[in-house]
């Protein structure tokens, strides 16, 4: 048993294709090789997004400043009260005035000092809530 041996694939033609050329150059045929695929064409790419700044950025220090203001303006009318229920009314009117202050300040004016004074009147607020909570757990309605 003499003789060179060659694997299978070697020497032999695809059938149709040229002599001399590679083996199996026009393999598989056409009616049996895959569809191409054109590679995923890139998408068009979107505009970027925008950055949206605050124009006159918010700094504590006016924050801070809203905060004493609206904590005095607060207090000055709780101050004015001569009773409990005088008081809670009292504070009703200045927070909703100090609100309507700082919805005007947040509009037109420094954003920081209106966040500082709707704090401030939001604790004063919640100051007469709890007193009117506590006394009407006694037992005794403040608000009418």
């Amino acid at each position: 048993m003499g003789g060179s041996w060659a694997p299978p694939d070697r020497g032999r033609q695809a059938p149709g294709a040229p002599a001399g050329g590679p083996p199996f150059a026009g393999w598989p045929p056409p009616a049996l090789a895959a569809p191409r695929i054109p590679p995923p064409s890139r998408q068009p790419q979107a505009p970027p997004r925008p950055i949206f700044r605050e124009p006159g950025p918010v700094g504590f220090g006016v924050v801070l400043v809203g905060l004493v203001g609206g904590g005095l303006w607060m207090m000055l009318f709780g101050l004015l009260a001569t009773t409990v229920r005088g008081y809670v009314w009292v504070t009703i009117v200045a927070a909703g005035s100090a609100w309507a202050v700082a919805a005007l300040l947040a509009r037109l004016g420094d954003r920081g000092a209106a966040v500082g004074v709707a704090v401030s009147a939001g604790v004063g607020l919640a100051v007469a809530t709890v007193v009117v909570i506590i006394r009407w757990a006694a037992g005794d309605w403040l608000l009418w």
